[in-house]
């Protein structure tokens, strides 16, 4: 009696621990997300009449291991490079290079990548991004200090105004990698509280 009570609480277990295992980790595989470099326009040679450069637009995004950048382009290419093949515009020796017009590049670690066009000219013309992924670590970000307002001026009138809106006073606008990151943290809780209940049991 008391074996076919084991066996049974055995099935129970791993009826609910298998499918909640795999639910967590394919949460975590799909909480990735794949940025289009250059929008509607690919991966293009600058014309000056662009609103930002690929540059400023990675600066305004969070690349997080497991996401990925997509190349979409004509007649060119991807070149992976060192940052000083970056700054010279070297398309000699790079580290990686694809032109098959639809490139997905996957971060597998944290750190700064080097993208250029393999087209003569096409760097020096700002065809290049720099993109840095987040450390682990670094998702989860510290509270700062407020400054404090400037004192007033003994000689009358107020002191310095460091409350325009030039200081860009506030926490950064969500994006979509934000919430998945959110969703990841859920998913990993909900794994651990599932293995210690598997402990338990």
């Amino acid at each position: 009696m008391a074996s076919s009570a084991i066996t049974t609480a055995q099935v129970l277990k791993n009826a609910i621990l298998w499918p909640l295992s795999v639910a967590s980790i394919m949460a975590v595989l799909v909480s990735s997300f794949q940025f289009q470099v250059g929008g509607e326009e690919g991966w293009v040679k600058p014309t000056g009449n662009q609103t930002e450069t690929y540059s400023h637009w990675a600066t305004r995004h969070r690349f997080h291991i497991g996401d990925s950048v997509y190349f979409r382009y004509e007649e060119d290419s991807v070149l992976v490079v060192s940052s000083s093949d970056y700054e010279n515009c070297r398309t000699s020796h790079p580290i990686s290079k694809f032109d098959d017009g639809n490139t997905v590049f996957q971060f597998e670690r944290s750190g700064l990548f080097y993208f250029i066009s393999g087209q003569p000219g096409h760097c020096k013309s700002g065809q290049r991004l720099v993109i840095r992924v987040m450390h682990p670590s670094e998702e989860v970000e510290s509270p700062q200090a407020a400054p404090s307002p400037a004192a007033p001026n003994p000689n009358g009138g107020g002191g310095e105004d460091i409350w325009d809106n030039s200081n860009n006073w506030g926490p950064p606008a969500l994006n979509s990698t934000d919430k998945l990151t959110v969703a990841s943290y859920f998913m990993t809780f909900l794994g651990g509280v599932i293995v210690f209940l598997y402990w338990l049991m």
